[in-house]
């Protein structure tokens, strides 16, 4: 890995997972809690504990992300000690650990004081010795950090007698301070002994009303989360102070690599990963990069490949039915009144997030280029800022000033700037090229020392804004405005487009092995909008198209007196298919949901502007689809109808992404059926007891009960597979291969290494259409030669016809099937 060679791997001695298993840590699931769980984990199969972060967070925080401290790691999990207490507990089971980190941002807590480098820089300011680790504007505020806390203005707060100065505040008690209700604020030296209001104005921060942040702020921010300031990870300084404790930990072998959060967040991440590599001689490192369609990993990226989200997407689009494309895109039409078009509501949805979510971000943008171009028409370019921004198809580019052009990257504006052109005025198309140029960082004259530091400082900060104008108009709007099938509204998904053939998941699958061969593959993460169990239910509306639109039909019909005159086709259409996905699921979680989907939607309510009324009719038809019995029937049957179908794409998707090329993580709970929603739902408590009884009965020689032991079964022999045999999946030697068979309805892959296949997975897909054209009948199996027996089942492989397995054979217990060539699992 080390200078970007392909393929990209750890450097030789690094530690190489075979399997993940991710655990989100907080304080009701600590490293004591998890410690508990080490020898289950290493009996389901799994070579490492992927732990979400573990460095200080805000108090109570059930995600780790938003980090108050690099110097501590979380206390209300268990502190250093409960850390050590877990990895020795992993050592001991033959496990290691993988850690979440998150490089991009810190949270500005309640009260300030947690944050210590952030409370310096607000006593402080510009001249702390900390105002190097975050990204702020200062000439925007003459010097001060907003800070948009206040429910009003700041005269209507001092008016109303809401500040007050208080003494033995600080991180160390013994500091006079700024309250405002729990908002605690440093107070300048110097300044302690002024009248309220010239304290307050004599700050090295702006307190103002909260609303003001949106457009004003001038801290880079994670995408529109204000809490959560950006840190310059560029800067070595910060780099070294904001890892060492995570770095001693890797030295000391209690962490074997790293996940890297929002790496498109950083001003360089390829010069981010390239550090981390020199500083833990090119450990395994995967970064959260969400590649666009056909987009391909910087080669440049000194990492072992992404988190595995592109693999997501072919995982679960092989299992669509492309035939359902046209009845489901009638079935939505006739339902929401008009024939949407999902480019034009990403379009509209992305100029909406500009316009409002990141006004902040582009006014910071503005206010560079006028430095930069101070004679052109600003109004002009700021149209022409946000139409390129809209254009861009991908999460960002990757350009550093002062280093060579990178053609390919060039190219990603060059399009942009194309599609940009066709959505501004003729007057405005000067301006988007102006804009264009700066950003692949061509100057138009020549410029001062000031310009040209304003004209690099646009560069970096034009693809920092890219990814969360991306993230907050796909991923947070369209998808949530947009119901065709609603389970591949996931992230880096493509609802636009039902079904893969097999033949591109193959070539996707041997580039990732040539290139990426230790990236990490997943089904369900703590960001996806849906577990994918939940995603293999919907998919099978695609495979029944009539019948889910009669279905859809009478169940409206039973839903017409709770349907107030506020909700929207879209909305009940989009919950329609939540409920069936996720049942049984009770009044209290999908209430839930539905509140965050409209607001997300941003089109009848937001966060922060809720419309009651509108969120009362949602959750009026929430609660009559969870309670009223002719509802819960209506939906039950439905559930019931697919389960066939849904059996065959959940255990199918499953055992697809255990065996394909990388690393498989396995996010908790889901070696069982899991039919979680998207966050907070998805961190519920996980039931490990249940987990371990149905383990051991199945390692007992009991047969599977139901979908879950069936899931189980999948996920541990496959897991422990990979794990006895890593050189079949991970080694420098491993192959992967399609395998032929006569059935459009079997998809079959082989692992093996130099020596030959090894492995065949086994997977019926598209079973619907199966059973309407009678079954399997003669097709078959195209095996290599040898002698196979099923691990899943323990049955050998009757021989048939030519060489070839019958597939009504090799699939009569399971809809999957893990065959390994007779003998090759024997001890050597």
């Amino acid at each position: 890995m080390p200078g970007g060679a392909a393929p990209h791997r750890p450097a030789a001695g690094r530690v190489v997972p075979t399997a993940t298993y991710r655990l989100q840590v907080q304080p009701a699931f600590t490293f004591g809690a998890a410690a508990e769980q080490a020898d289950y984990l290493a009996a389901l199969g799994v070579s490492h504990a992927y732990l979400s972060p573990i460095l200080a967070p805000a108090p109570g925080s059930t995600h780790g992300y938003d980090v108050v401290s690099h110097e501590f790691l979380n206390e209300e999990a268990g502190g250093a000690e409960g850390f050590d207490l877990l990895a020795a507990a992993l050592r001991q089971a033959g496990l290691g650990t993988v850690v979440d980190v998150v490089p991009n941002h810190m949270t500005t807590p309640t009260p300030a004081s947690l944050n210590h480098p952030w409370w310096f820089l607000l006593r402080e300011g510009r001249d702390s010795d900390h105002a190097h680790w975050f990204d702020v504007d200062w000439d925007a505020e003459d010097g001060r950090v907003l800070v948009p806390v206040l429910g009003q203005s700041l005269e209507a707060v001092l008016a109303a007698d809401e500040l007050s100065v208080e003494a033995g505040g600080g991180p160390h008690g013994d500091e006079t301070v700024l309250r405002y209700y729990d908002h605690v604020f440093p107070v300048r030296s110097g300044t302690e002994s002024l009248d309220l209001a010239d304290l307050v104005a004599a700050q090295h921060y702006r307190l103002c009303d909260w609303r003001e942040g949106g457009s004003w702020l001038n801290y880079r921010r994670f995408f529109d989360v204000t809490t959560l300031v950006a840190v310059r990870v560029e800067d070595p300084d910060v780099f070294h102070h904001t890892h060492r404790l995570l770095l001693e930990e890797f030295g000391a072998g209690t962490i074997d690599g790293f996940r890297i959060d929002h790496p498109d967040g950083l001003a360089d991440p390829a010069g981010y990963l390239a550090r981390l590599a020199d500083a833990t001689g090119d450990a395994w490192v995967v970064a959260e990069k969400i590649l666009e369609g056909h987009e391909q990993l910087p080669d440049d990226w000194r990492c072992a490949g992404t988190t595995g989200y592109d693999t997501l997407l072919r995982v679960q689009q092989v299992f669509v039915d492309p035939e359902g494309e046209a009845p489901l895109t009638d079935l939505l039409a006739e339902l929401v009144g008009e024939r949407q078009e999902l480019d034009e509501l990403v379009l509209a949805a992305k100029e909406q997030v500009v316009a409002q979510v990141q006004e902040a971000e582009v006014n910071r943008l503005m206010r560079l280029l006028a430095k930069i171009v101070p004679d052109e028409d600003q109004a002009s370019l700021r149209r022409g800022l946000g139409a390129l921004l809209v254009a861009m198809d991908r999460y960002r580019a990757y350009l550093v000033p002062g280093q060579p052009d990178d053609h390919d990257q060039l190219q990603v504006l060059a399009h942009a700037e194309a599609r940009a052109a066709t959505h501004v005025a003729e007057a405005d198309q000067d301006a988007v090229g102006i804009v264009s140029l700066l950003a692949e960082g061509t100057p138009l004259d020549e410029l001062d020392e000031a310009a040209e530091a304003a004209h690099r400082e646009f560069m970096v900060r034009f693809q920092q804004t890219c990814g969360p104008v991306m993230a907050k108009g796909i991923e947070d709007t369209a998808f949530y405005r947009y119901a065709r099938l609603t389970g591949l509204n996931e992230v880096g998904g493509d609802p636009g487009h039902l079904g893969l053939d097999p033949t591109e998941l193959h070539a996707f699958a041997s580039r990732q092995l040539a290139s990426w061969p230790t990236t990490m593959t997943t089904l369900s993460t703590h960001d996806t909008k849906r577990s994918e169990d939940v995603r293999a239910r919907l998919s099978v509306l695609a495979e029944l198209p009539g019948e889910w639109a009669a279905w859809v039909r009478a169940t409206r019909d039973l839903a017409a007196r709770h349907r107030g005159s506020r909700l929207d086709p879209a909305t009940e259409y989009l919950l329609l298919q939540t409920a069936v996905g996720a049942w049984p699921v009770d009044n209290d979680r999908l209430q839930a949901y539905a509140t965050k989907a409209v607001r997300e939607a941003k089109q009848h309510t937001t966060w922060t502007d809720p419309d009651s009324d509108y969120e009362a009719d949602v959750a009026t038809f929430v609660a009559a689809l969870t309670t009223e019995p002719a509802l819960v029937e209506q939906v039950g049957r439905w559930v019931d109808r697919a389960a066939p179908a849904a059996r065959e794409t959940l255990l199918g998707q499953k055992l697809l992404q255990l065996v394909l090329p990388g690393v498989p993580d396995v996010y908790q709970g889901t070696e069982l059926v899991d039919l979680s929603l998207v966050d907070p739902d998805n961190r519920r408590p996980v039931d490990y007891a249940t987990r371990r009884q149905r383990l051991t009965r199945l390692d007992a020689g009991e047969p599977a009960s139901d979908l879950d032991d069936e899931k189980l079964l999948v996920t541990s022999r496959t897991l422990r597979l990979r794990r006895d045999h890593p050189e079949w999946f991970t080694g420098e030697d491993a192959t992967y291969a399609a395998v032929p068979t006569s059935s459009a309805h079997a998809l079959a892959l082989g692992r093996g290494d130099a020596s030959g296949t090894q492995v065949v997975a086994v997977m019926t897909r598209l079973g619907e259409r199966l059973r309407a054209d009678g079954g399997w009948g003669a097709a078959g199996l195209d095996l290599p030669e040898g002698a196979w027996e099923d691990l899943l089942t323990g049955r050998p492989v009757p021989p048939g016809p030519s060489g070839s397995a019958q597939l009504s054979e090799v699939l009569a217990a399971l809809p999957v099937a893990l065959l390994v060539r007779h003998g090759s699992l024997d001890p050597k």
